[in-house]
């Protein structure tokens, strides 16, 4: 008969984040216990200004691969793309259960629709309250507000303790739907004993309270009433469906029909009609394509585009390419958000073209956010009362801002831990350190491959952005050192050649020399005159312009 373990000898729990940590995005935590890990979130990150041509990047989950017969499951906190982002990508290697919340289920089901993956994976819907039972762990899940409905804090309970994960999440006393943050469960749980807390920091530099999202509700009902003779289109997060609910409540106060614009946008809000999570009044939602049936002044257009993509609707429509709708002078435009960090000159530049346009601009004072400010963090750590600090979600300045709060709260330094992506935290009931590391990384997406673009091909890419390509052509008698041709050279993003006869013309003689030199030196190793030319004109260019292009040599075989 197996010995139960006494508090003196057990196991110590592992806490491993494999991102989110050090940036905005990419969220994804391993907790394991001898036999058992379970993960917290799948999230994907968006891409940097400089990873050129790159659609998403996901983590690397090499760890939980190598330890595929531990994984129990997934455990999601709510459906917003850097929680959930990864897991299509993620499960076609780790096909584990995925339990989650009522919308926040059925917003990961549309991603596994799209890709086919409905029966190959596995699903279960929690209610908040409720338990479930993976390996060594019991997971609850906790009512929290977010900017999206349904969010979940969870307590982990372990053999060495419990820990909370708030997820991402704000105080909010008057949610637009649903019930306020469960925090008399937070209490009850810090009477219990609560062994560690990991905490959202995305606003932990921020003094006082975030603001309940009611208060965006009454904005946007004073912009209705003020613009009552205009137009509306009003671009917002496609996830924030208690947002879209109050302005659908302001378009029906108004008698304004609703136009959704934006592939996510839809099916979000298709998904949370279909769960009650939106309410929509009979004869309110028109197709796009009965814009031209109403005046303006009786429409709203509800878009994405409020983070200056590129491609989402509302950027379209100020680039004069959205084939449905365009932008008209006297238009009102309402940006219900405010930028993510980084994305604050893309966002200026689709207002300025909307200015250009003769639309009225309006982008302040129409948002609130959905992550807890310092007043919101010091009451959830009054109430857990936690032994350790583990502060998450953020980049290195917001989880410092936090660590800096908890100690004003009485915890002390070295019981607050600022992890890195990879850090493995040992946890016991009486001490935790970080023991090590695991593999951690970006795995970038570009169309359908996942990780073919690797920092090789990205630095090409970088290379070419920064200082073109020059094409060297020339050919060769098959097996021998002979040159039958005269270089041909062929730029592109470098100098625009019919200005710069006389450094291609002084390019193509480089070539050349280098060519009689490697006859003279009877080489016929192809990669060695390859890397000749290369080398010499890359000299060259730098010389006659301070720049080094990307030089491709061709060789013909003839």
């Amino acid at each position: 008969m197996k010995k139960k373990k006494t508090e003196q000898n057990l196991s110590a729990l592992r806490i491993i984040p494999l991102g989110g940590l050090e940036q905005i995005g990419m969220n994804i935590t391993a907790f394991e216990y001898e036999d058992s890990i379970i993960i917290v979130d799948c999230g994907l990150a968006f891409p940097e200004d400089d990873m050129f041509g790159i659609d998403l990047v996901i983590p690397d989950t090499t760890y939980l691969e190598e330890n595929i017969d531990k994984v129990k499951g997934f455990v999601i906190t709510h459906g917003h793309e850097d929680h959930i982002g990864a897991l299509p990508y993620v499960l076609q290697k780790i096909n584990v259960p995925v339990f989650a919340t009522r919308l926040t289920m059925g917003i990961i089901e549309n991603k596994l629709t799209e890709r086919g993956m409905m029966e190959t994976t596995q699903r279960k819907v929690v209610k908040f309250g409720a338990s479930i039972s993976l390996g060594c762990f019991r997971v609850e899940f906790i009512k929290t507000n977010h900017s999206i409905v349904d969010a979940a804090a969870l307590a982990i309970y372990t053999p060495v303790g419990i820990l909370i994960h708030t997820g991402d999440f704000k105080v909010d006393y008057t949610p637009v739907y649903g019930d306020a943050i469960d925090l008399q469960r937070f209490a009850e749980l810090g009477r219990k004993g609560v062994l560690a807390l990991l905490c959202d920091s995305t606003n932990a530099e921020r003094p006082g309270f975030t603001p309940s999202e009611r208060t965006v509700g009454k904005t946007i009902d004073q912009l209705f009433q003020e613009h009552s003779d205009t137009r509306i289109i009003i671009a917002t997060f496609a996830s924030n469906v208690d947002r879209v609910q109050q302005i659908i409540n302001s378009a029906y106060k108004y008698g304004r029909k609703v136009v959704v614009e934006g592939r996510s946008m839809v099916n979000i809000i298709d998904t949370a009609s279909k769960l009650g999570c939106l309410n929509i009044p009979d004869n309110t939602l028109i197709d796009v394509d009965r814009l031209k049936d109403y005046p303006g002044e009786q429409t709203v257009i509800i878009t994405t585009g409020s983070q200056g993509e590129s491609m989402a609707a509302l950027s379209r429509m100020a680039e004069n390419i959205h084939r449905k709708i365009s932008i008209s002078s006297g238009d009102t435009v309402i940006f219900s958000s405010s930028p993510i960090p980084g994305n604050e000159k893309a966002v200026t530049n689709v207002i300025n073209k909307l200015l250009l346009k003769g639309a009225d601009v309006i982008f302040q004072d129409v948002h609130v956010s959905g992550h807890p400010c310092q007043e919101d963090i010091k009451l959830i750590y009054t109430l857990v009362q936690p032994k350790f600090s583990i502060p998450v979600h953020g980049e290195y300045r917001h989880l410092k801002a936090q660590a800096k709060l908890v100690k004003e709260l009485g915890i002390s330094e070295d019981h607050i831990f600022i992890l890195q992506s990879g850090n493995v935290l040992e946890v016991t009931p009486d001490s935790a350190e970080v023991v090590g590391d695991v593999p951690v990384g970006n795995i970038l997406v570009d169309g359908l491959g996942v990780g073919d673009v690797g920092n090789i091909v990205l630095r090409d890419r970088q290379h070419l952005a920064e200082d073109g390509i020059v094409i060297v052509a020339f050919a060769m008698a098959a097996g021998t050192d002979r040159v039958v041709s005269v270089p041909d050279i062929t730029s592109r993003g470098f100098v625009y050649i019919k200005e710069a006869e006389e450094l291609m013309n002084g390019a193509s003689a480089v070539a050349q020399d280098v060519l009689f030199a490697c006859r003279e030196r009877k080489t016929i190793d192809r990669i060695k005159i390859k890397a000749a030319v290369r080398d010499n004109l890359s000299d060259y260019f730098w010389k006659k312009t301070q720049r080094r292009p990307m030089i491709l040599p061709m060789i013909i075989e003839v």
